[in-house]
C-alpha cells in the first residue's frame, strides 16, 4: 500500500467522555441551585426596591435600584450612620423613604444656626451644606425607645425626620438597611458601607 504524500484532513470524531459531561451536568446544577438559594434568601431576608427623589444624592440617586436587608434589625438597632428605609409613621400608602440614621434613642437633636447638633456636639460624621430648614428640630428632640432621626444626604432637598408629618422614626416603621446599590444609568454596583 501505497502512503500519500501532503496533507491529510482525516479528522478522528471526538467522543465527549462521560467524565466531562458529568462535570457539565455538575456546574449547571450549582449554577442553578446558587441562583434558586440567592432568590429564597432575597425573598425571605431582603427586599429590592428604587430611589424616590434627589434626599440621598451623592450616596444614592433617583431612581437607583438598592437591595435591603430586612433580617439585620431583627438581630440588632440601626446604627448612627446607617442608611434605612422606612415608612413614615407606619403608612403603607406611601412609597418607601430612603434615609441616613443621625440619631439613635437616647440622643438629643437640634438644628441651630444651620448646623446639626447631636447631644450638644456638632455633628461632623456627614458634612452637610448649611441646613436652611431645621423644621421641627429648630428645638432641641430627645429621642425615645426605639426612635430614630434621619435626614436625606442632600440635606435641603430631603423631607425627613425634620418635618412634622414625618418626626422620629419608629424601629417598628424601619423596615431594613440598605447593603446593596446598583447604580442608574450605568453598569456600576455596590456595596454600602
Amino acid at each position: 500500500m501505497r502512503r500519500r504524500k501532503g496533507l491529510s484532513f482525516y479528522q478522528k470524531k471526538k467522543k465527549i467522555s462521560a467524565s466531562v459531561m458529568k462535570e457539565i451536568w455538575n456546574v449547571i446544577f450549582i449554577t442553578i441551585a446558587c441562583w434558586m438559594l440567592a432568590f429564597v434568601l432575597m425573598f425571605c431576608f431582603g427586599m429590592r426596591t428604587t430611589v424616590i427623589g434627589v434626599s440621598m444624592e451623592p450616596s444614592l440617586y433617583n431612581g437607583q435600584h438598592i437591595l435591603v436587608n430586612r433580617f439585620v434589625y431583627k438581630l440588632s438597632s440601626p446604627k448612627n450612620g446607617d442608611i434605612v428605609v422606612f415608612l413614615p409613621n407606619g403608612n403603607s400608602n406611601t412609597h418607601y423613604y430612603v434615609k441616613r440614621v443621625i440619631g439613635v434613642p437616647g440622643d438629643t437633636v437640634q438644628i441651630k444656626n444651620g448646623s446639626l447638633y447631636i447631644n450638644g456636639l456638632l455633628y461632623k460624621d456627614v458634612e452637610y451644606d448649611k441646613i436652611e430648614d431645621a423644621g421641627i428640630a429648630e428645638n432641641p428632640i430627645t429621642l425615645g425607645n426605639n426612635e430614630y432621626f434621619t435626614l436625606g444626604d442632600n440635606i435641603n432637598n430631603s423631607e425627613d425626620s425634620r418635618s412634622g408629618n414625618i418626626g422620629a422614626v419608629k424601629k417598628d416603621n424601619i423596615i431594613g438597611k440598605v447593603w446593596f446599590h446598583l447604580a442608574a444609568g450605568d453598569s456600576s454596583i455596590g456595596f454600602m458601607e
